[in-house]
């Protein structure tokens, strides 16, 4: 019966996690419509510290779909551990890719493509080899994995980063680095996905009758919560602002992601109760979504379709074959051989030219 139940609950949380993805990958594109309406308009950006988007309903939207993704998101975690959720994130950087080639003008050519088919093969190893079970199953067993002295050590580091990079870096960097504000938003995340873990274990005892409400802990986790998500929020709109959304989003998931398997690794120990070929390939998953997410923003700017692809074969036979083929004719024909080194040494000297030669001039 418990058995039945677990792989319930893995379907729940699998299906919830899908969904948050939908919601948050279209929140990319709404709240980028808004700022660039704002940018339009003259408005003081986000970027520089300005808040005229308050005032925009096209972020307002994307607010919304960004925080039925988050409700999603957060019930997820009540059915399926973190290793499993946070990586089918990758979903929402496809339907971000997708729709920003639609709605934002950002191409997605052959590479971007093949990143999104990555993305989605890397995401189902993952499910395939995530762990089934999730042990926590009370506030106060959760009470004791945060009270852990290795999960201690970790949020005192990410919280003195975090405000490193708040106010030594980011008024330094944040207006060319992309890391800057990325990393503020992946680190603070980290924290913010263990407070609706704990909290999605308050969600289901309240359900079971229990007095949830009368435990410091659940207003503990609410508090934190609320905080993390804020900063998020923050950063990530200066983030949108300033760099393009096809950059912005896959380096989110990526850095987000990572922070977040991280903590889950120190935090629950899920590692410790999957057999070595789960954990082999959940890694290879999230390799693959890795390659999948470079390509999709590592050549967001080459004009590069399937339908050019045979052309360029063509182009490619032809350079490679034509000149070895002009030279043998010319040798085998005296009488024409002048007029054919003419020919080769003109070729040359185009193809020189093209490579930015010298010895062409």
């Amino acid at each position: 019966m418990s058995e039945t139940r677990g792989r319930y609950d893995f379907c729940i949380g699998l299906v919830l996690a899908m969904s948050s993805s939908i919601f948050i990958g279209g929140s990319f594109i709404l709240k980028k419509k808004g700022l660039l309406r704002l940018a339009r308009k003259g408005s003081m950006r986000a970027g520089q510290g300005g808040h005229a988007y308050l005032k925009e309903w096209l972020w307002w939207a994307g607010l919304l779909s960004m925080g039925a993704g988050e409700v999603a998101n957060f019930a997820a975690y009540a059915f399926a551990p973190a290793t499993l959720v946070t990586p089918l994130g990758a979903l929402s950087v496809l339907v971000s890719a997708i729709l920003s080639s639609f709605f934002l003008n950002e191409k997605l050519n052959l590479h971007g493509k093949i990143g999104c088919l990555l993305s989605i093969l890397g995401s189902t190893v993952m499910v395939i080899h995530a762990p089934q079970e999730e042990e926590v199953e009370t506030l106060n067993e959760m009470s004791h994995k945060l009270g852990d002295p290795g999960f201690l050590v970790f949020a005192t580091l990410v919280v003195i980063v975090s405000l490193i990079l708040i106010f030594v870096v980011g008024p330094r960097h944040g207006q060319t680095n992309i890391l800057v504000y990325i990393t503020i938003c992946s680190v603070i995340g980290a924290l913010s996905v263990s407070c609706v873990k704990g909290l999605g274990i308050a969600m289901k005892e309240l359900f079971a009758g229990k007095p949830v409400l009368k435990h410091p802990l659940s207003w503990i986790l609410l508090l934190s919560l609320i905080v993390c998500v804020s900063t998020q929020i923050n950063y990530l709109n200066r983030a949108l602002d300033i760099f393009n959304t096809s950059i912005v989003t896959p380096i989110y998931y990526v850095i987000f992601t990572t922070s977040v398997l991280t903590c889950s690794a120190i935090l629950f120990k899920e590692w410790q109760h999957m057999a070595a070929d789960d954990i082999i390939g959940t890694f290879s998953g999230f390799l693959t979504i890795i390659v999948g997410i470079f390509l999709l923003h590592a050549f967001k700017d080459v004009n590069f379709t399937l339908a050019n692809l045979p052309l360029s074969l063509r182009k490619d036979d032809r350079a490679a074959n034509g000149t070895l083929l002009s030279t043998y004719d010319c040798f085998n024909h005296d009488e024409e051989s002048s007029a054919c080194l003419g020919e080769i040494q003109s070729t040359e000297s185009l193809s020189a030219r093209r490579n930015g030669s010298l010895s062409a001039f």
